[in-house]
């Protein structure tokens, strides 16, 4: 059996990842292993500790950049959250600043939003 138990988002800056990822979408910080320059840095979903570990991944590598700019100029989402209620989220979100590309958008049996995570990506939000 495989399993997803680590995935990642190319950032810009961790320390503000981490804000960003615990302040406003509410992860909590799992792992914060300095690692030279940077840190092997990941969140989790507070109510699921033992769950998929996102790695805050530093963009330092020269091809990130230019990949996170074309993602972002083609509206692609670098990454996709569930949530059970898009609705509020966004809500709760957009009360906190968060920049949102769309609002929630009814798609087929999903309804999903796309906003900035101030650290150079785009993220869907779906309610499925």
């Amino acid at each position: 059996m495989i399993i997803v138990k680590l995935t990642s988002v190319l950032v810009d800056d961790q320390a503000k990842a981490l804000r960003f990822y615990t302040d406003v979408l509410g992860f909590r910080k799992k792992k914060d292993i300095p690692m030279g320059e940077f840190r092997w840095l990941t969140v989790v979903a507070a109510a699921d500790s033992d769950g998929v570990e996102l790695l805050l991944e530093p963009d330092a590598h020269p091809a990130a950049k230019t990949f996170k700019n074309a993602m972002v100029a083609d509206a692609i989402p670098a990454t996709s959250f569930a949530t059970d209620d898009v609705q509020r989220e966004y809500k709760r979100m957009v009360s906190l600043g968060v920049v949102f590309r769309t609002g929630p958008t009814k798609m087929g049996p999903a309804t999903v939003a796309v906003f900035e995570d101030t650290c150079g990506n785009l993220i869907q939000l779906a309610q499925i």
